[in-house]
C-alpha cells in the first residue's frame, strides 16, 4: 500500500495513524510543506491513499503559504481520479473546497475534547455508532463521542456530499463523499504527545471562549477518549483502503 501525506506543520503530524500504517507495512511518502522543496509528488496511479493532515493555516492564505495552490489541484485531480483520500481539520476543509464547499470563519473557536453527535452516513465507516438522527438511540447519544478539536474555520457541507456529525459549536464536523473521501473536522488520530505538541505551538489560542478549553483541560483527558479516537481512525483508515 502506498500512502501520500500532506503534512502542514512539524508538529501536525500522524499520530495514532502511524502505527496503524505500519502494521500494514505501507510506504508512506511525507509531503512536508514547511520544507523546501519537501518532494515530488507522485503520479496518482501510484498511491492507494491520500492523507490531508491539519495546520494553523487557512485555505485562503495562498499569499503567505504558495504551495497551497499545487496541493488544491493535487487534491482536485485525485478527486477526479477516484483516489481514497482522507482529510483532517484543515485538511478537511481543502478537499471541500476543492467540492464546491465555502471555507469560512466558524462562529466560534472550537478546542480541546468536546463531543460530536453522529448522523446516519456515519454507520457506513462505523456501523456500531450511535446516530442523533435514531430517535430510540437519542438517550444513549446525549452525551455524544468525545473528541479533539482545535480550529476556528469550518466548511459548507458539499454537494453530494453526507453529513456524518455535527457539534455544539460546529454544524458541519465531517462528511463523506461518495464511498471513498472523508473529511473530518475534528481529530481522531491524537495521541497525548500530538496534543502536548499543538498546546506548546498554540497555546495563545486558548483564549476566554465558551468551546475554548482551558490547558489543565485539555491534559486531564482520560486514557479511555484516547483509545476510542484511535480505534475510530483506524476504523475509518480500513474503510478508505477496502477494495470497491
Amino acid at each position: 500500500m502506498h500512502v501520500l501525506v500532506f503534512q502542514h506543520v512539524p508538529f501536525e503530524g500522524l499520530g495514532a495513524m502511524a502505527p496503524w500504517l505500519d502494521a500494514r507495512n505501507a510506504q508512506v511518502q511525507v509531503i512536508r510543506q514547511y520544507e523546501p522543496d519537501s518532494g515530488m509528488l507522485p503520479a496518482l496511479s501510484a498511491i492507494d491513499l491520500i492523507i490531508v493532515l491539519g495546520g494553523p493555516m487557512s485555505v485562503h492564505d495562498t499569499d503567505h503559504h504558495p504551495w497551497l495552490e499545487a496541493e488544491k489541484a493535487y487534491i482536485q485531480s485525485a478527486l477526479r481520479a477516484k483516489t481514497p483520500i482522507l482529510g483532517l481539520c484543515l485538511g478537511a476543509q481543502l478537499i471541500a473546497e476543492q467540492l464546491g464547499g465555502a471555507v469560512r470563519k466558524n462562529r466560534l473557536p472550537e478546542i480541546g475534547w468536546w463531543p460530536i453527535h453522529w448522523h446516519a452516513a456515519a454507520q457506513h465507516i462505523w456501523p456500531q455508532c450511535h446516530c442523533a438522527e435514531r430517535p430510540e438511540l437519542e438517550a444513549i447519544e446525549a452525551a455524544g463521542t468525545r473528541v479533539f478539536h482545535w480550529h476556528g474555520e469550518t466548511f459548507d457541507l458539499p454537494a453530494e456530499a453526507h453529513l456524518l456529525a455535527h457539534s455544539a459549536a460546529c454544524a458541519n464536523q465531517g462528511f463523506l463523499f461518495r464511498d471513498h473521501v472523508v473529511g473530518l473536522q475534528f481529530h481522531l488520530e491524537m495521541t497525548p504527545e500530538t496534543v502536548k505538541q499543538l498546546m506548546m505551538n498554540a497555546e495563545d489560542e486558548l483564549v476566554d471562549s465558551p468551546f475554548v478549553s482551558t490547558a489543565e483541560k485539555i491534559k486531564s483527558e482520560p486514557a479511555d477518549t484516547y483509545a476510542l479516537n484511535q480505534r475510530l481512525i483506524g476504523e475509518l483508515l480500513t474503510y478508505l483502503v477496502a477494495p470497491r
